[in-house]
C-alpha cells in the first residue's frame, strides 16, 4: 500500500501537471486571451511605397484553436510578397515551421534556415531566414522566407520555440509571422540577397506589426 506522504506527492504532481497543461491549452479559461487584439492585428496591412495588399486563401497549416490570415502584395512595378500571420495556443502556433512545411510540399531546401536581426522602433527583433526551389518542366519557383514569434511585440526565434512558448502562462495567445519574397531564377543553388527594395519592405513588415501591439 502507498504511504499517505508518497500518495500526496503523487497527487501534487498530477494536480499541477493537469493545471499547466489546461493553462497551456485554455481548456478551463484560466487566463482569457485578449480577442480584440487578436483581431486588430489580424487586420493589420502593411503599408509601403504604394505596394497593394489582396487577401488571399491562406496555404498555411493550422492545428486546432489556431487562425491564420493571409495576403499578397504587390508593389507598381509588379514587386511581390506574401505575409501570413497566425494566432493561437503555443502549441499550435510552434508548429509547421516553413523548415518543415516547404520540403514537405515538394520544395528543395537550398539554405536551411539562419536568424537574422532587425532594429526596430521597440527594440531588436531576431527572426528565421530559409531559401527554398521547386522545379517543375515548364516553371522554377523560388522563395525566401522569413519567421518569427511574438506575445507582445518583441519578435524572437528561438532555438526550440515549443519548449520556450509553453511555459508563458500569462500570454496566453502566440503570434507568429511568415514573411515570403521570390527568388531570381538560377541554374545553380547559389541564393542572392535581397535587394534593397525588398529589405525596406521585410523592416517595415516587421516593424509595423510590433507597433500594432501599441493600443
Amino acid at each position: 500500500m502507498m504511504k499517505p506522504l508518497t500518495f500526496a506527492s503523487v497527487l501534487a504532481l498530477v494536480v499541477c501537471g493537469a493545471l499547466v497543461h489546461g493553462s497551456v491549452t485554455q481548456r478551463w479559461n484560466m487566463i482569457s486571451p485578449d480577442t480584440a487584439q487578436t483581431d486588430r492585428l489580424h487586420a493589420v496591412e502593411v503599408r509601403f511605397e504604394g505596394w497593394q495588399p489582396e487577401k488571399v486563401d491562406t496555404e498555411m497549416p493550422v492545428n486546432e484553436r489556431s487562425i491564420a490570415t493571409s495576403r499578397r502584395y504587390m508593389s507598381p512595378d509588379n514587386r511581390t510578397a506574401m505575409i501570413s500571420f497566425i494566432s493561437g495556443i503555443s502549441g499550435s502556433v510552434t508548429t509547421h515551421t516553413p523548415d518543415v512545411c516547404y520540403p514537405g510540399s515538394g520544395y528543395k531546401t537550398l539554405r536551411g534556415p539562419r536568424k537574422e536581426t532587425f532594429d526596430l522602433p521597440r527594440g531588436p527583433a531576431t527572426v528565421y531566414v530559409a531559401d527554398f526551389e521547386k522545379k517543375t518542366q515548364t516553371k522554377q519557383d523560388r522563395v525566401r522566407v522569413r519567421w518569427a514569434w511574438t506575445t507582445a511585440g518583441e519578435w524572437v526565434a528561438p532555438d526550440n520555440p515549443r519548449w520556450q512558448f509553453a511555459g508563458q502562462l500569462r500570454a496566453p495567445t502566440l503570434y507568429k509571422v511568415y514573411i515570403a519574397t521570390p527568388l531570381a531564377d538560377s541554374d545553380n543553388d547559389a541564393a542572392p540577397e535581397d535587394d534593397a527594395t525588398t529589405k525596406a519592405f521585410v523592416l517595415a513588415t516587421w516593424a509595423q506589426y510590433s507597433a500594432a501591439f501599441v493600443k
